[in-house]
């Protein structure tokens, strides 16, 4: 029995990078890696390359919400464009479902919107009827509070380089993956925080 399609989860941060330009995150890296060598099989592939996912704010940013109505990380002025992964399954189950269509297909999914973290503390301001400002953070302080946790060294480098990544532009991305492939269109950081509204201290009334 032959394989009929192999869905290859990676990153939207591989499509920015070449053998002679990668990052120091080994994640990101060994996703590069990935999709090469599944290129190379022969296999019939799909690749899958969300952004940030919108969940890698309960951990970066709920404990602040919900203490400080701030959402502290060293993003600078960068803009991002979330994902939620319930979206990314969607594709995922999609793609699945029919992998005919998608064979040799790359897509890249985002969020609706691409703004800097102020918009996004916006949208949670909006989701929260009460006001989350965004404060930054110099990137040396933040991998300090990341090895204060106790995180794997492996995770602490790759969330350190995602800041540095988002400060330099590099999540910058509005792609229509998403409804391109489900026929619905990816899910806003309003959205997301309204339907997670417990995790970031509840909603004021």
């Amino acid at each position: 029995v032959g394989v009929d399609a192999v869905v290859n989860m990676s990153q939207m941060t591989v499509s920015q990078m070449s053998i002679q330009n990668t990052t120091s995150s080994g994640q990101q890296r060994q996703h590069w890696l990935s999709e090469q060598a599944l290129a190379w099989s022969g296999l019939p592939v799909v690749t899958i390359r969300p952004t940030m996912f919108l969940e890698s704010f309960f951990a970066l940013a709920a404990p602040t919400v919900r203490n400080r109505d701030r959402i502290v990380v060293p993003f600078g002025r960068g803009k991002t464009s979330p994902v939620a992964a319930a979206d990314v399954a969607r594709v995922v189950a999609a793609v699945l479902a029919d992998p005919g269509p998608h064979l040799g297909g790359i897509y890249e999914l985002t969020g609706p919107r691409s703004q800097d973290m102020h918009g996004v503390a916006r949208e949670f301001s909006d989701a929260l009827n009460r006001e989350v400002t965004y404060s930054d953070i110099p990137a040396e302080d933040w991998e300090r509070e990341l090895k204060e946790l106790g995180l794997p060294e492996h995770l602490t480098r790759h969330l350190v380089t995602m800041g540095e990544l988002h400060r330099a532009g590099r999540y910058d991305r509005l792609a229509d993956g998403v409804e391109r492939v489900t026929g619905r269109p990816a899910i806003s950081v309003r959205e997301f925080v309204s339907l997670h509204a417990d995790e970031f201290g509840g909603r004021r009334s």
